[in-house]
């Protein structure tokens, strides 16, 4: 790897970062599912779940991250291309943001798996 290949590397880095840090800004959404993931991740420890469901737990984060991600860049690349109401624009937004609503919907169904036999089982300690 040479120079140029490193300076082309840290700047697409840079702008990854810089995509990240303004989806946090921009996206009410995107910091509250930061917060669940926080969330989530903080009771996985304190119920320690098991290798196999880290490895779900994680790759659910993602795609939800992910997938609001793509929904912040498709409303933006709307917005700039459209710049009155249209039907067309409006579509294109609202499955875009279908897209993430069901992977949040799963993801909240895949934390039920994990963390409600577990909980269940605490409890069940709790009160014997």
């Amino acid at each position: 790897m040479n120079l140029n290949d490193l300076d082309k590397f840290n700047f697409s880095f840079h702008n990854a970062l810089v995509g990240i840090k303004t989806a946090y800004k921009s996206q009410r959404n995107f910091r509250v599912q930061i917060f669940v993931a926080i969330f989530a991740i903080i009771i996985g420890v304190l119920l320690k779940v098991s290798t196999i469901e880290w490895l779900i737990l994680i790759l659910t984060i993602l795609v939800v991250l992910v997938s609001e991600m793509f929904n912040t860049a498709i409303e933006f690349t709307v917005d700039l291309f459209s710049g009155e109401y249209s039907k067309q624009a409006k579509r294109a937004k609202d499955v875009s943001a279908a897209g993430v609503l069901i992977t949040a919907f799963f993801a909240i169904v895949i934390g039920v798996i994990i963390f409600l036999p577990k909980l269940l089982a605490l409890i069940y300690l709790i009160c014997k």
